[in-house]
């Protein structure tokens, strides 16, 4: 069913799937390919939540296409799910088998008629940070949230729909798809399960101040590593030091940075350390002899991951030094020096280099944004797991996990929402 405006309201479906990454889509794709009604919400312009933003999966090495874009294909030939972006949920009152919803769906400012041709943007005097890269390039104030938006279809950020100059890219679409004079709504619907699969945000790593970042121009963060190796991220690719756009020679991996850590996230996200040796794989394939240091605490590379850090192990350029880093400052040509105490012998050990990633932890969105009504999380903001919980968490909300883990837990989530919502025993 195409995403579009819901003419009728209250809406009715079986179950509702609160969060359109890889959980959310895989619990309602899963869900309604057996014959149940799902309505699918993101509060973003885009399906594809934080999968969207990789460069590659891990273990396999493949760029996100070869996941999302088969969700993208499933929701499109499939009658039973309702996707709405720019949604949220504002109220649930109910039971399990009989709830009711008050859904804010937020304007796009871009109806339907949009072909995604970009006529718009090449008008637009305005600029807006580029989310999608984590702020480190721009895009135009109406843009296409990324190459393989679901739906493919232009937005204007709400921050410049009253500005003037919009008007001028409204007049340049010769179909008449902006329409500035756009207002929220509500939406009322009625469903009889809820899923809730509203992902992860990094850790806030302006938080750990020692580590510079924020405040040194060559210190990054993990998930903007992944946007800096993608082809359509602020430098095309091409890892950059950040500073002066120039060719780098060396690397540091700073793992747990913040996590477990009483001060920032007590507890470890399992995916960073496997992560960071995926991204030591996007450094190797660009420069063959630049070093990369990684500073660890322990290694964690759980199962069949363990071949990996085996095979990473054999790179004679490449070096796993045990400690937590401490301290990380700037030089005075910009390169950054890392100071850790060695956990193993109580030594200090300095390594230079020219640029430095933050393995940041996975902090849940449920942390900060929790479903409006009553329910329980850890110390932490994970949901708990509990029969009779008037909401089922799906992926991330209830534990950190890699990709392939999401989509197994996306798929448990269709089951219980299933079950929940009176269609199965």
């Amino acid at each position: 069913m195409a995403e579009h405006a819901p003419a009728e309201s209250p809406l009715s479906a079986s179950i509702l799937v609160v969060g359109g990454g890889m959980s959310g889509m895989t619990a309602a794709i899963e869900a309604s390919e057996v014959g149940h009604e799902v309505i699918l919400l993101e509060k973003g312009p885009s399906l594809g939540g934080a999968v969207a933003r990789m460069n590659q999966y891990f273990p396999k090495l493949c760029p996100p296409f070869c996941g999302v874009e088969i969700n993208y294909k499933r929701l499109r030939t499939n009658k039973n799910v309702r996707v709405m972006t720019l949604a949220e949920v504002d109220s649930i009152s109910g039971s399990p088998g009989n709830y009711q919803v008050q859904i804010k769906v937020n304007p796009r400012f871009v109806n339907e008629k949009c072909t995604a041709c970009g006529e718009c943007a090449k008008v637009c005097e305005l600029e807006r940070d580029n989310d999608h890269n984590w702020g480190m390039d721009k895009t135009k104030a109406v843009y296409l949230p990324h190459k393989m938006a679901y739906p493919m279809r232009y937005v204007v950020d709400p921050a410049f729909a009253g500005d003037q100059k919009m008007k001028v890219c409204a007049e340049a679409c010769e179909y008449g798809a902006i329409e500035l004079d756009q207002k929220p709504r509500t939406v009322s619907a009625k469903v009889g399960s809820i899923v809730w699969a509203t992902g992860w945000v990094p850790y806030d790593a302006t938080k750990m101040e020692n580590l510079g970042f924020g405040r040194i121009p060559n210190v990054i963060t993990n998930v903007m590593m992944e946007r800096v190796a993608s082809e359509d991220g602020p430098t095309g690719g091409k890892i950059l030091r950040p500073s002066d756009k120039t060719e780098i020679k060396s690397i540091a991996f700073v793992q747990c940075a913040g996590s477990r850590d009483d001060n920032h996230l007590p507890y470890c996200s399992a995916v960073c350390c496997m992560a960071s040796m995926k991204q030591a794989t996007y450094v190797r394939e660009q420069y063959p002899e630049a070093e990369i240091h990684v500073f660890y605490i322990d290694i964690r590379s759980p199962g069949r991951l363990e071949d990996f850090y085996m095979k990473m192990q054999k790179d004679e350029k490449m070096y796993f030094r045990r400690g937590k880093v401490a301290k990380i400052t700037e030089e005075n040509n910009g390169d950054v020096t890392l100071e850790a105490e060695d956990t193993l012998t109580g030594k200090m050990q300095k390594a230079t280099v020219n640029l430095a990633v933050l393995a940041t932890g996975m902090v849940p969105a449920t942390a900060a944004v929790k479903p409006p009504i009553s329910v329980e999380t850890d110390d932490y903001g994970f949901l708990l797991q509990k029969d009779g919980a008037p909401v089922i968490g799906a992926g991330t909300t209830v534990r950190p996990l890699e990709v392939s883990a999401t989509v197994q837990d996306g798929t448990g989530a269709a089951l219980k929402g299933i079950i929940a919502a009176g269609g199965g025993h």
